[in-house]
């Protein structure tokens, strides 16, 4: 059975390293911001292993003019539990947290590799490929909720 709960920061990094930042440092899995009163991680947990996780950052980004915004990072699922459905239900579950907390629209930075699948749960790219040191080529993509 799964389950989404809310992790802590440290939490994440298990499965941030080896999907997000394979072959680097631990310390490269800490995001500014992780550990703030407002931000929320939460984890995927196939029976009682953490399989696929997401953080959601109250971050304003001025190319939007809603008051109320989100931006998700670091959304990632262990690569022998991918395509079975969790990052779908980790943005969805962010997505009705959002709504809970009366956030407008949903931001983030994504991977080129990631486009399609956020397009097909209605996210849409605005402006032009950007590269991101270290990380590699993104979109800024969004939702209004």
């Amino acid at each position: 059975m799964n389950t989404i709960k809310e992790i802590t920061s440290k939490e994440t990094y298990i499965v941030r390293q080896p999907v997000l930042r394979k072959g680097k440092p631990i310390e490269s899995c800490i995001f500014e911001g992780d550990d703030l009163p407002t931000t929320h991680h939460f984890g995927l947990f196939e029976d009682k292993n953490l399989t696929g996780i997401i953080s959601l950052f109250t971050q304003i980004n001025s190319i939007f003019a809603d008051e109320n915004q989100a931006q998700i990072r670091g959304m990632a699922v262990l690569e022998n539990h991918q395509k079975k459905g969790y990052g779908e239900a980790l943005v969805t579950h962010c997505e009705k947290f959002c709504q809970s907390q009366n956030i407008d629209l949903i931001w983030f930075n994504a991977r080129t590799a990631a486009v399609g699948f956020y397009k097909k749960m209605n996210y849409q790219i605005i402006g032009e490929a950007f590269d991101i040191k270290d990380v590699g080529e993104h979109y800024l993509m969004f939702k209004k909720l």
